[in-house]
């Protein structure tokens, strides 16, 4: 499925080459299997993003994504937050590329999710919807925040929904976003950083809630990360 390859370049740094060949991005949208409405928004973006200054659009970029949690392209960052369960995920992740095939040459984190489409858009439809199904309510987070945030970036978590097949509780979502405290201020980052007492005999707590899962809990996600025992025939 190219138009994920498409998405996946969006959704990572933008860069001079992302410019260069922003028309090949449209006309594989055009010829994807996309809503009309999503074809035409997805477009829009393209041709704006590359028309706009590159170190604009990566200041712009580093602000959106790198400022906070609440919008980490990190999928275990809204299951697992910082708990052990994350580091097991990561290895039964690479473990999925590894057995389809797919060399991960990156110094990215496998959940990054850029690299999460470019891995899915080398595996046939079926294989594809259900593991962004997998991920569809944290899509929706996403997407509900940008939103918050009028921010165009939206339109690509729209279109991976709609890829993904999923019924998803948009308005359910929709209001938890709302009642959220922004972390992308100076103070809430400041918070973050803040250094914090290390505890050597404190057990890691599993299954805590992280800062983007719009209440949903790790327990409560419907990612296992585990593979399933037919897809080693896909």
């Amino acid at each position: 499925m190219l138009v994920l390859k498409v998405i996946s370049r969006l959704l990572d740094y933008p860069s001079q080459e992302l410019f260069d060949h922003s028309n090949d991005l449209v006309n594989v949208v055009n010829e994807s299997v996309l809503s009309t409405d999503h074809k035409s928004q997805l477009v829009a973006f393209i041709k704006q993003l590359a028309s706009s200054d590159l170190y604009d659009a990566q200041e712009r970029y580093d602000l959106l994504f790198e400022r906070g949690r609440s919008l980490s392209l990190l999928l275990f960052e809204h299951v697992h937050g910082e708990s052990r369960d994350r580091g097991q995920a990561m290895v039964n992740l690479l473990d999925e590329y590894k057995t389809h095939g797919f060399d991960v040459n990156s110094e990215q984190l496998p959940d990054f999710i850029p690299l999460y489409l470019e891995f899915l858009s080398e595996q046939d439809k079926p294989y594809v919807q259900e593991w962004l199904s997998d991920v569809s309510h944290i899509l929706t987070v996403l997407s509900e925040r940008l939103l918050d945030r009028e921010c165009d970036y939206r339109i690509l978590f729209e279109s991976l929904i709609e890829l993904s097949g999923a019924t998803v509780e948009r308005e359910k979502i929709a209001e938890s976003v709302k009642k959220e405290v922004p972390d992308n201020t100076m103070d809430a980052i400041d918070k973050a950083w803040e250094d914090k007492e290390i505890r050597f005999d404190d057990p890691v707590q599993s299954g805590s809630e992280s800062s983007c899962s719009g209440g949903y809990s790790a327990q409560e996600a419907p990612i296992t990360w585990q593979k399933p025992a037919d897809k080693s025939a896909v």
